[in-house]
């Protein structure tokens, strides 16, 4: 009995020095800077004295030039981290000429939920890079799409629509995440969800026919969302 008391007093004494320190992996970008070349390094540390596995991250990349076009670089993977490991994800590498902007955004999510996020601004001067760490200078979030696939068909019907929102020359100002989860047997269900709303859902199916038009339907949905949207924050400002 007094061996079981002296077992779990140590017990608890052990959980509450493990609860005193941070209890999540948190993501960072880090920049190097050489001429007009911007080398993105991508990096999580496990701030956890556990082993962390089931996490995914994804780098992405928006640049602005002096017309106000976009053009974008993705990386997004699965990893696991060692306790209290800093570990380098990824690495992007770009070009930035004066007057272009630059935003960078890195998600990190553990089991499909999203954990921490990270972004950086940039933008090139004559002289140096500016850098901002908010949603300074009228730089606005477009065309970021998340996405937790599990499936052949699903990571298709998500290549399928990234390929078409980007195409669309329709890229809202809000990040959509596009979901799959496993239903009865082998077949499974994918949803769209923008600001934690289900905007769409669609069982998966092996056709593309149907996944293609699923798409259409997909971003009619979210721009008709967008205009909602809009015309809430218009009438929330009167």
């Amino acid at each position: 009995m007094k061996k079981c008391i002296f077992f779990v007093a140590c017990f608890s004494l052990w959980a509450q020095v493990v609860a005193q320190v941070s209890n999540h992996v948190i993501g960072k970008i880090n920049i190097l800077e050489a001429d007009n070349l911007i080398t993105i390094d991508a990096q999580a540390e496990n701030q956890e004295q556990v082993f962390k596995d089931e996490l995914f991250y994804t780098l992405l990349a928006l640049k602005r030039n002096v017309k106000g076009n976009y053009s974008s670089n993705r990386q997004s993977g699965n990893f696991s981290i060692e306790p209290l490991e800093r570990k380098k994800l990824s690495e992007i590498k770009l070009n930035l000429e004066k007057g272009e902007q630059l935003k960078i955004y890195l998600f990190i999510n553990h089991q499909k939920k999203l954990i921490h996020k990270d972004s950086l601004f940039l933008m090139a001067s004559n002289k140096s890079y500016e850098k901002e760490t908010d949603e300074a200078n009228g730089f606005e979030l477009k065309g970021i799409v998340i996405e937790s696939m599990i499936t052949p068909t699903g990571k298709n019907f998500y290549d399928y629509f990234y390929q078409a929102y980007l195409v669309s020359g329709n890229q809202h100002p809000f990040i959509i995440n596009v979901k799959e989860k496993p239903y009865f047997g082998y077949s499974s269900i994918i949803s769209i969800e923008v600001d934690e709303k289900k905007i769409y859902e669609l069982f998966a199916k092996p056709d593309e026919e149907y996944l293609k038009s699923a798409v259409k339907d997909a971003l009619n949905k979210i721009n008709q969302y967008a205009r909602q949207r809009k015309m809430l924050f218009r009438n929330s400002r009167i």
